[in-house]
């Protein structure tokens, strides 16, 4: 049997309002709620609730033998249970219906595999716990953010309790090979590897409304015809979604509701055909070969690699900036800072800034230039590592390894040597100014008390009549 995997994204970004160098120091809010909320209510209508309630239908509509997965980002969940609990409720009867995976991803939709392991793991392990309980599964499959993946990544994911991963079938480690079959980790070869079909996958995303396109217009049983005829000598179609391509890059009134309505149908009476979840194309399928992939892939633009979101100086810069941040935000283990820690380190601030000449997610970015978004960023940034200098340490340093803490406590020491160094070099210098101070205020005391002075003269005659008293006094006793 054959399998379609069909896997739907789901993420919503806090956009970062206009903030100015003069609010540095002054407004620690940085995010624009207005067109937060609006864009939340939006895909809401436009997206979220009519496909989450047709991919119901269309389960039921098969006696569940229409499966599907998702991964979805901790921003997009804080966004639905602040505006649109509705979407979150939809989102739980998929779940119900057994016939929906829930796949982890890092809960910030970060870059930060690339960055920091430690980071990496940390906020992977948060988004599971959120999956976990408002969805009642644990996710046992990882996508990360733009389907980042290298060898050594792959290794990591594993150790963190996973058993597969979905990655970008980019040409520059394909070959001539084709991404239609299940494959492993070159390090690790028990973590099995699932490919983005991008061509296809792409026919739906970027081309379903570009009638500048030779196949345009696209049809449920063109589309078919050529997952099948794909499958006929291979193992599985894997079709990875941003969950947006319905509804919101591509309208209702384009048909695109209706065309994965027609697919789905069609695709499901193909004999020798079905669909099915990550975890169950890992268990259908053994791996065909080892995957060599020593450089960062993603599926972002033509590239298929990072410069999406690391190729110029400007994002370069950025990145670096919020990453020196990483060991205070978690070493101060302040909820309010670390919620602003995870919001700003989202991928799409630094896609804002690129430069690069064909971006196809130019068109969402707020910004009028790269420059602007980036100078936005780093006022941002640069308020955010002023609050975090000023707050108070936490006793809280699980987070630390035992390196790090030895490091610390060395750092720390250097630091205690210099206060004492500093100690003794300025206490001459304050006993000096000290004396300098004292003489400096007896001085102009003497010539200011003249007054005083002949206030004491006057009284003087006092103490002279008691020395008689006692005098005679003492003369009767004899």
């Amino acid at each position: 049997m054959k399998n379609i995997c069909v896997h739907f994204s789901v993420h919503q970004p806090f956009r970062l309002r206009s903030y100015r160098f003069f609010d540095i120091g002054q407004d620690h809010y940085y995010y624009d709620d207005f067109s937060n909320k609006s864009n939340a209510l939006t895909l809401a209508k436009r997206c979220y609730i009519p496909m989450n309630n047709l991919l119901l239908s269309l389960i039921n509509a098969n006696k569940k033998a229409f499966k599907v997965s998702f991964s979805i980002s901790g921003s997009a969940i804080e966004q639905f249970e602040m505006y649109t609990p509705e979407v979150i409720e939809s989102f739980q009867k998929l779940a119900k219906t057994g016939c929906v995976e829930f796949v982890a991803e890092p809960d910030a939709h970060s870059l930060v595999s690339v960055i920091n392991a430690d980071e990496f793991a940390l906020q992977v392990k948060t988004n599971v716990e959120k999956i976990e309980s408002l969805f009642g599964q644990k996710p046992k499959v990882l996508k990360n953010t733009g389907l980042i993946y290298s060898d050594s990544l792959g290794e990591q994911i594993y150790n963190m309790g996973f058993n597969a991963v979905l990655a970008e079938g980019a040409d520059q480690i394909l070959g001539w090979k084709s991404p239609n079959f299940v494959y492993c980790n070159d390090i690790q070869p028990r973590l099995k590897v699932l490919l983005r079909n991008y061509k296809l996958t792409d026919d739906v995303a970027l081309r379903f409304c570009t009638r500048s396109w030779a196949e345009w217009p696209l049809t449920a049983d063109k589309y078919v015809h050529w997952i099948t005829t794909s499958l006929a000598k291979e193992d599985v179609v894997n079709l990875f979604f941003d969950y947006a391509t319905f509804g919101e890059y591509n309208r209702a009134d384009s048909g695109i509701f209706d065309f994965f309505s027609a697919f789905v149908a069609m695709a499901s009476n193909v004999k020798g055909v079905a669909f099915a979840t990550p975890s169950e194309v890992v268990k259908n399928f053994q791996p065909i070969s080892v995957l060599n992939v020593s450089q960062f892939t993603s599926c972002a633009d033509e590239e298929r690699d990072l410069s999406a979101w690391m190729g110029n100086n400007l994002q370069q810069q950025a990145i670096d900036t919020l990453n020196s941040l990483q060991r205070l935000v978690r070493a101060i283990d302040n909820p309010i800072l670390t919620s602003d820690w995870n919001r700003l380190q989202t991928c799409e601030n630094f896609l804002y800034m690129s430069t690069k000449f064909f971006n196809h997610e130019a068109g969402a970015s707020p910004y009028q230039t790269p420059y602007e978004a980036f100078i936005n960023f780093m006022n941002v940034a640069s308020d955010f590592a002023e609050r975090l200098n000023s707050a108070p340490m936490s006793t809280k340093f699980g987070t630390l390894s035992k390196e790090e803490i030895d490091a610390e406590i060395a750092k720390q020491m250097e630091i205690l040597k210099e206060l004492e160094a500093a100690k003794k070099s300025s206490a001459p210098a304050k006993s000096a100014a000290s004396s300098k101070k004292s003489t400096a205020k007896k001085a102009p005391a003497k010539s200011a008390s003249a007054k005083p002075a002949e206030k004491k003269a006057t009284k003087a005659p006092k103490p002279t009549k008691v020395a008689k008293a006692k005098t005679t006094k003492t003369t009767k006793k004899k």
